[in-house]
């Protein structure tokens, strides 16, 4: 059998990738993927990392993630362990899926924010602010264990919120960082069903920011669909955003698709009547991740399970593994292929700023992602854009400094936040919970 060059060059190397978090519910997905996908992206070795506390839930997961590779019957070599160095040097990818206080810091951020009428959500407003700052500097160094272990490797950050992560290392960091997010790929997995067709006879175009984007086309075997979907109302959601339908007329006079986390801003009100509501029957989405997650783990101990389980769909990150093997695998083959990215704007969105980290299709290379210019923003949503990236920018300095001031200016600028004084009392508060996973702003003498 012949092969060419390029084939044999390929076929020789190794991959290592590491997971940083590997105890998560999310890691068997991510193992399903590496296998089914072996043929194109031979992944060698997998070196799952966690830290003590997560030392149970990462034998739990190790072990199942080796029932699976022997079931598959392919030569990838699973390893555990807590030092994060060993499994580092000279990985070719590194996945981060890390939840720095784990379930409880989210039970705050969702729940505190209620007190003062705002909204509790991990990844936006005050509760996002707060995971930004519990996992920037975690994640920077992280980033400075890559620059001296594995400084060419890739990093694909899935922690949320992912587009302000991902900012502050490519503004804080030498590590070639990509930021990537499950809510994209789930509408290619809705409208695939919808038109009864496969994923890739649809194009469709992003533009935004991580959690807070616009689908602004959809074509069809190059036929475009927008203003069809725009008229019947149709709208794609997640499990971990309640299902709220969108206002007809407002979709409609703003030509665009808002991803389900803008009810958040579109439909404040009723969103904030619905978390009230559910928290204090106990319902908050962090207690119910808890409990999906204590059901898995429970599943994954089964000595007789050596595949992923049907129910870990039902967490909200699901398809995120999908999304992260295709892009690992595409960055290994130089694919070409169009793929929704969190990255760098350039001029990009010409009303942000260069250094700003925006979600839009990319072209991948085995150099990387070259974002696609963006054909079409409307004004209406472009203040909205800016405002929130104006919050992001600061948060981002404020979690690198461990600077008050510049948190406060933050949450002034978030248009979630309804007044300064409201957020001046539940600032000190948040970060009076989070004092001992905060420590640039709580240094020790």
């Amino acid at each position: 059998m012949y092969h060419t060059y390029r084939e044999l060059s390929r076929l020789k190397k190794q991959v290592k990738v590491v997971v940083i978090g590997g105890g998560s519910s999310y890691t068997p997905e991510l193992i399903e993927g590496f296998i089914l996908h072996y043929q194109e992206f031979p992944v060698t070795d997998i070196w799952l990392v966690d830290i003590e506390a997560g030392k149970h839930k990462l034998d739990i997961v190790g072990k199942l993630a080796l029932r699976m590779v022997e079931k598959s019957g392919l030569p990838i070599h699973v390893h555990m362990t807590l030092d994060r160095r060993l499994a580092l040097k000279d990985a070719d990818f590194v996945s981060t899926q890390m939840r720095v206080g784990m379930l409880q810091a989210r039970v705050w951020d969702e729940t505190i924010p209620l007190k003062y009428g705002v909204i509790g959500q991990e990844t936006t407003g005050p509760g996002g602010m707060m995971k930004a700052f519990r996992t920037i500097p975690v994640l920077l160094d992280i980033c400075k264990d890559m620059e001296e272990l594995c400084p060419e490797a890739w990093m694909l950050n899935f922690t949320n919120p992912a587009g302000m992560v991902t900012e502050a290392i490519y503004t804080h960091s030498s590590i070639k960082a990509i930021g990537i997010c499950n809510s994209p790929i789930s509408v290619y997995k809705w409208l695939s069903k919808l038109y009864e067709v496969e994923p890739d006879r649809i194009y469709a175009e992003f533009a935004g920011l991580n959690h807070l984007h616009w689908v602004t086309d959809i074509q069809v075997d190059g036929q475009s669909k927008l203003d069809e979907l725009l008229q019947s109302n149709d709208s794609y959601s997640a499990k971990n955003v309640p299902q709220y339908s969108w206002n007809a007329a407002f979709m409609r006079s703003l030509g665009a698709i808002p991803s389900y986390y803008l009810k958040y801003f579109y439909l404040n009100k009723e969103m904030l009547e619905d978390q009230l509501v559910s928290s204090a029957q106990g319902g908050t989405r962090a207690e119910v991740v808890k409990r999906l997650e204590d059901e898995l783990f429970e599943l994954y101990q089964d000595p007789n399970l050596n595949h992923k389980p049907a129910q870990l769909e039902q967490r909200g990150g699901a398809y995120y593994s999908e999304a992260a093997v295709k892009l690992m695998k595409s960055i290994y083959n130089d694919t070409r292929d169009v793929q929704t990215l969190n990255v760098r704007n350039g001029s990009n969105l010409d009303f942000l700023p260069e250094n700003a980290c925006i979600e839009v299709n990319c072209i991948i290379t085995k150099k990387g992602p070259i974002p696609l210019q963006v054909t079409t923003v409307p004004e209406a949503i472009k203040g909205l854009i800016a405002s929130v990236k104006t919050y992001e920018q600061l948060a981002v300095e404020a979690a690198v400094l461990g600077d008050r001031g510049l948190a406060l200016q933050a949450l002034a600028h978030h248009p979630l936040v309804p007044s300064i004084n409201v957020a001046e009392k539940m600032l000190e508060e948040l970060l009076e919970q989070n004092k001992e996973l905060l420590p640039q702003f709580y240094p020790k003498v």
